[in-house]
């Protein structure tokens, strides 16, 4: 495992940063993680989120750290700071704390076989409200796991048009014509109707 000491050959432009964080509702329940992956500069080089289906909080923090090494090394990075506001993750990795649980003992193996592929590695705990971001987009993963499968509706159909009209549409207002009257007949101007139309007469 790379040590977590400085190297002296190592300069600080070699290394990104990654804030993780994962979570649950539930636990277990709807889960997933998100991560920000800075360069030495402070500028974004990546944001993971990604939903994990029905897990705890533990697994979920642990795929959040997996998802970090894996990009790290996919992207030809070598050496990689972690930080996550999971303190029984972050002591399992440095070795303070036993990994007791069977569910993440594979996922503790996992870890430790990604980091053994980098030169450099740091893992650090934070506190919550200092893992912002990636508290964001682990539950943006959470919201769209569970929108995708939403509750069907049902949509009541009309018998006829008339047992349920819509209410967005208006009637036509009524058209206004002009006439006059002779010998009792009523003329009309500039327009002719078909027989059998009943008129109502408004005299001016």
């Amino acid at each position: 495992m790379p040590s977590l000491f400085p190297d002296p050959k190592q300069t600080e432009a070699d290394w990104i940063s990654a804030h993780c964080d994962g979570g649950a509702r539930g636990n277990p329940g709807p889960a997933g993680y998100g991560a920000v992956l800075t360069d030495a500069s402070g500028h974004i080089l990546a944001e993971l989120s990604e939903f994990l289906g029905n897990r705890t909080n533990n697994f979920a923090e642990y795929s959040g750290l997996l998802g970090c090494l894996q990009w790290t090394l996919d992207n030809g990075y070598k050496a990689l700071r972690v930080v996550s506001d999971s303190e029984l993750m972050v002591k399992q990795i440095q070795g303070k704390y036993k990994v007791n649980s069977p569910d993440l003992r594979p996922l503790w193996q996992e870890a430790r076989n990604r980091i053994a592929q980098l030169d450099r590695f740091e893992i650090t705990h934070a506190l919550r409200h200092k893992n912002k971001d990636a508290d964001r987009l682990a539950n943006e993963a959470m919201d769209r796991g569970t929108n995708r499968t939403p509750k069907p509706t049902l949509t009541p159909q009309a018998s006829s048009p008339q047992t349920s009209p819509n209410p967005t549409t208006k009637p036509a207002p009524p058209t206004m014509l002009r006439g006059f009257t002779r010998d009792g007949v009523v003329h009309l101007l500039g327009t002719t109707l078909p027989d059998g139309i009943f008129v109502k007469v408004i005299p001016e």
